[in-house]
């Protein structure tokens, strides 16, 4: 259709709709009226570590305060576990080629097979601390977006569960104990959206990407990324805008 050629019915059409957008505006651009100055998170967490192909799942929960309304500090801590398999390709090249080392001469012997591989799977268990500021974005009534840095420690315990005798002998080489366990910093950046579905309860989603070195002595520095999704209760005065 040209537009000279508009008639009065579709001319109604998109009035209507555009009386629709401005009635609409204030509701997904309109400044947030309350503002609480405490907030409280409390949800389902997943931590991805693909160097050595970990996941753990657990719980992640955040106590803040809001000083402003575009600034927050707060108290950040995860807990979760997971299971993988290492193998040498995982850990440092120099652990690695000591492993082939061992492994070579039991292979000539005819000890071990020729394509043997060693797998060694092992439990995980993690736990997160962080402490911190956090920027808000309170430009939509419906939503309010957030970014923050990343600096915390980490803690793991890591239980092998060897299969073969191989795997029994590398474990008390590395871990007499039968478990191993390191604590570390970690730096990186999170950012994330409230949902507000009502002015004191929303649904947060979050993601995390950070960097550690746990287990230095056997593994790279690492990058891991924690996904996170749960309910945030809002309460106490309401913050000034300022």
């Amino acid at each position: 259709m040209a537009i000279g050629e508009i008639n009065m019915p579709t001319l109604r059409k998109l009035a209507t709709g555009a009386a629709s957008c401005l009635l609409l505006t204030p509701i997904v651009f309109g400044q947030q009226e309350y503002v609480g100055k405490y907030d409280v998170y409390g949800g389902f967490m997943y931590l991805s570590s693909p160097l050595i192909k970990l996941g753990e799942t657990g719980f992640h929960t955040q106590i803040g305060t809001n000083p402003t309304r575009w600034y927050a500090v707060g108290f950040d801590f995860s807990t979760g576990t997971g299971d993988t398999i290492l193998v040498p390709s995982m850990v440092k090249q120099s652990v690695s080629q000591q492993i082939s080392a061992q492994l070579a001469p039991l292979i000539q012997a005819g000890a071990l097979p020729p394509n043997y591989q060693l797998q060694l799977p092992l439990h995980s268990s993690s736990q997160t601390y962080a402490m911190g500021p956090q920027l808000t974005f309170r430009h939509f009534r419906s939503v309010t977006l957030f970014v923050r840095p990343d600096l915390g420690a980490i803690h793991e315990t890591a239980t092998p569960h060897p299969t073969d005798l191989i795997g029994k002998a590398l474990v008390a080489q590395l871990a007499p104990s039968g478990v191993k366990e390191d604590w570390t910093y970690f730096y990186g950046f999170a950012g994330g959206a409230d949902f507000n579905i009502t002015r004191q309860f929303g649904l947060r989603v979050q993601v995390d990407f950070v960097r550690d070195h746990l287990f230095d002595d056997l593994l790279d520095w690492r990058n891991s990324v924690r996904f996170s999704i749960g309910p945030s209760f809002h309460f106490g005065p309401n913050v000034p805008a300022r």
